[in-house]
């Protein structure tokens, strides 16, 4: 049963094979295979995505200072737009039917200034989003 946290219930929708690394891509494709016919549980803090992922450092994000704190206020943002809770359960063709519903607003609260924007600007259903 994967183990997601809030902005990766959204984000992971939009991954198109680009990541840190081999392993982390690896990771990635293996933890989105699952989520894909497994029932997801909700995180609260780091989880299959983080644990593949080189800034990962003793169960906290290290990528830049104050990384951990501000990815726990995007994962929030993210459950209160999906309507979830940490611990929560849900299939992944729940997920991805809200998430057209809540897209403009994560957009505009997050995507403009992530570093991964170009990267999710490649996939299809991203680019179909963006049109609307």
């Amino acid at each position: 049963m994967p183990l997601l946290r809030g902005h990766h219930l959204i984000c992971l929708h939009f991954f198109n094979g680009e990541g840190y690394d081999k392993a982390f891509i690896k990771n990635l494709m293996h933890t989105l295979s699952l989520a894909e016919k497994e029932i997801i549980t909700v995180s609260s803090g780091a989880d299959n995505v983080c644990a593949g992922c080189c800034h990962l450092k003793q169960d906290k994000c290290r990528y830049a200072e104050n990384a951990e704190e501000s990815i726990r206020q995007m994962d929030a943002k993210a459950l209160m737009l999906l309507g979830l809770s940490y611990n929560d359960q849900i299939e992944w063709d729940t997920l991805q039917n809200r998430i057209p519903e809540i897209f403009s607003e994560w957009v505009s609260s997050y995507c403009r200034e992530c570093s991964w924007r170009g990267v999710c600007a490649k996939d299809t259903f991203y680019r179909k989003l963006s049109v609307k």
